[in-house]
């Protein structure tokens, strides 16, 4: 199984540019950027429940499973 990150996706739906997410969470653009690329290696959960908030969506809308 594969975790794909779908931070990318719900920045376009919200309307919403990297470097704003990146102020309104408190992380830089460059740990942003590689979670949207799917390159950091984990995800603490109180960052995710930041960007949720800022996001205004579910854990699920930004992270899900691929069967490979």
């Amino acid at each position: 199984m594969k975790i794909v990150i779908h931070l990318d996706v719900m920045l376009a739906k919200r309307k919403m540019k990297l470097n704003t997410l990146s102020e309104k969470v408190g992380i830089s653009v460059t740990n942003l950027s590689l979670l949207k690329t799917g390159k950091a290696k984990g995800v603490r959960f109180s960052t995710l429940a930041a960007i949720c908030e800022a996001l205004d969506c579910e854990p699920g809308d930004i992270i899900s499973i691929e069967k490979e």
